[in-house]
């Protein structure tokens, strides 16, 4: 594992962070194709999620540091874009409120993990898929195609139940250790 910080899977992680200013403008702002071009944005997104993990694999760029970035620029994406479609009308508060709760909670528990017992939680499958669901019904969400409405509704149960899932089983690596990665005893992250 690589001790250094700026590697080009972590640049691809951070340009998640700052995609979410074009995305919010597009989502914020009417102009013709606005929508279209949030979801090209959003698209572009999801690429750098792929092309990330495979840069760290691929070229042993595994670090410390993107072990935490990478799920944090993830969630900051899909906070941002989740807060403005609720701004907007589009996403029910209790759905934005239990996404930023989970989030903010696993993120919390990480940290205190991280500071308590020098281990950082790596993201897992459940994990992955819950965000995956919840992009679903953010994509969904902007896209406002009424054919795919009760889809959309669906997806937003389905998301539910894939982040009650996820949470517990963070909530357990968390409580009994498992699956964690130990930091070097340099510090370094």
């Amino acid at each position: 594992m690589q001790k250094r910080i700026w590697t080009a899977s972590t640049v691809f992680s951070l340009s998640r962070v700052f995609l979410t200013v074009p995305i919010a403008y597009c989502l914020i702002l009417d102009f013709p194709g606005h929508r279209w071009w949030a979801v090209g944005l959003i698209l572009l997104a999801v690429a750098t999620d792929f092309i990330d993990g495979y840069l760290a694999r691929r070229f042993h760029q595994v670090t410390e540091f993107g072990k935490i970035i990478d799920p944090l620029a993830d969630k900051f994406a899909v906070g941002i874009v989740a807060i403005i479609l609720w701004w907007l009308g589009q996403l029910p508060l209790w759905f934005l409120l239990v996404v930023l709760v989970r989030d903010i909670l696993i993120f919390a528990g990480g940290m205190y993990i991280r500071k308590t017992k020098n281990i950082v939680v790596q993201s897992n499958l459940p994990g992955k898929i819950a965000v995956n669901a919840i992009g679903l019904v953010i994509f969904l969400t902007i896209l406002q195609i009424p054919m795919l409405e009760t889809f959309r509704l669906v997806m937003i149960w389905l998301s539910l139940a894939f982040m009650a899932f996820s949470f517990a089983n963070y909530t357990q690596r968390l409580f009994i250790g498992r699956n964690v990665a130990k930091v070097q005893n340099d510090g370094s992250v």
